[in-house]
């Protein structure tokens, strides 16, 4: 698998990520994606399946020192006891000693960021992650955080899919050595995958119009991504995006999609947001 360097870690370019699944559902999801050539599992504790998650884990045979593991604090736990409570509790329901990315989910302006920076940094001390990141910060946060952290930071997780414009948040991270990874990167699908840009180049290549998307990321510096999926057969449609490229006619095409500035997760706890 294709890694990303980050400030020292090695992120694994493309993920399953893992919100909204559930159950065995998400166990058996996991344990075959890994078993797939995956190394890269997204999980939070806001997702209420870090269990499930670890148990897929166990599950696939992958050795746990193959496979990038990422979790995040959410953004009521960002006060520092709460902050290393939340970690210890994920470790916990991981069944794992250390992940390999702990994240901030969301930033909490009722809560000092130098005080999370600062236990953030004291979880990575104790050997309970390798790296340390963060997740939804726009710029401001982005430089914010890189000044307060002692340790470098490895990542900011956004979402990011051709509706979205992200180029101010992807300068922040390049210019500060993260890497930005993606989450709900493929949209809703549907329209999306309808789009001509898109259906075009699905046929030119003889791939389909998620294959075209996903790929339209990886060909971007400092990218990662991290779709999620419900349905085992998407799982190798998902990974198989190495043997093709888009050229720039088409990379340039779909670009210009992002005109529509449709996010999908924008709630009452958000930041304010970069401009376009």
């Amino acid at each position: 698998m294709k890694t990303l360097t980050a400030n020292g870690a090695q992120i694994p370019v493309i993920g399953l990520g893992t919100w909204t699944l559930r159950g065995s559902a998400c166990t058996d999801l996991v344990a075959h994606a890994l078993e797939l050539g995956y190394r890269h599992v997204d999980t939070a504790a806001a997702y209420d399946n870090e269990r499930e998650v670890g148990e897929g884990i166990r599950r696939s045979g992958i050795p746990r020192e193959d496979i990038f593991v990422t979790t995040k604090v959410w953004w009521t736990d960002l006060a520092p006891a709460d902050l290393e409570r939340s970690a210890a509790q994920s470790l916990e329901r991981l069944g794992l000693d250390h992940v390999d990315l702990l994240l901030v989910h969301w930033p909490n302006p009722a809560i000092p960021l130098p005080d999370t920076m600062a236990a953030l940094n004291r979880v990575r001390d104790k050997g309970w992650t390798r790296h340390i990141g963060v997740s939804n910060f726009p710029t401001r946060l982005i430089e914010e955080a890189v000044r307060l952290s002692p340790a470098p930071l490895a990542a900011n997780q956004v979402e990011y899919h051709p509706y979205l414009n992200q180029d101010k948040v992807l300068a922040a991270c390049q210019a500060n050595g993260l890497a930005m990874v993606a989450y709900s990167p493929l949209y809703r699908g549907g329209i999306l995958l309808q789009q001509p840009a898109v259906a075009a180049a699905a046929e030119r290549h003889g791939k389909t119009p998620g294959q075209i998307v996903l790929r339209w990321h990886l060909q971007q510096e400092g990218l990662a991504v991290i779709p999620r999926t419900s349905r085992r057969e998407r799982l190798a449609e998902n990974i198989g995006i190495f043997d093709f490229a888009l050229d720039s006619a088409e990379m340039e095409a779909i670009s210009r999609l992002r005109s529509a500035g449709r996010r999908l997760c924008d709630y009452g706890f958000s930041p304010e947001w970069d401009a376009p």
